[in-house]
């Protein structure tokens, strides 16, 4: 593992324990779409990945599956989950300054963001 690549799992794992903590996503949402744009996994690979981020207790037979079928980066999984861990204290700090309506604003502008991007980046898929 490069240490280009650990610095991004790292920002990964923030980003996505501060969003965690701020608004309540993180996994599907931040962790998923990263490791596909900025690391260049498979949709498969990143749901993996993913899922062993948030393997205990809620998600492991899931994980599993993905495992059995190799699409599990362990090292990968390790280090963004050992700073989603800072990343959500970080951000339930930050989340629980602001108010109820900032706090649904922004997690409102996140998902409309990431549906949008989903969207046009499924649509490209179809159309190769």
């Amino acid at each position: 593992m490069s240490t280009q690549a650990i610095i991004i799992l790292v920002l990964i794992g923030l980003a996505a324990g501060i969003l965690s903590g701020f608004v309540g996503i993180g996994g599907g949402i931040v962790i998923v779409p990263a490791l596909v744009y900025f690391l260049g996994f498979t949709q498969h690979e990143a749901q993996g990945t993913s899922l062993f981020v948030l393997v205990l207790p809620v998600v492991f037979l899931a994980m599993l599956n993905y495992w059995k079928t190799d699409n599990v980066n362990w090292k990968f999984g390790l280090v963004i989950a050992s700073t989603f861990i800072i990343g959500g204290y970080i951000g339930s700090k930050l989340a629980l300054k602001l108010s109820p309506g900032m706090v649904k604003l922004v997690f409102g502008l996140i998902m409309a963001y990431v549906s949008f991007r989903l969207v046009v980046s499924g649509f490209n898929s179809l159309s190769k």
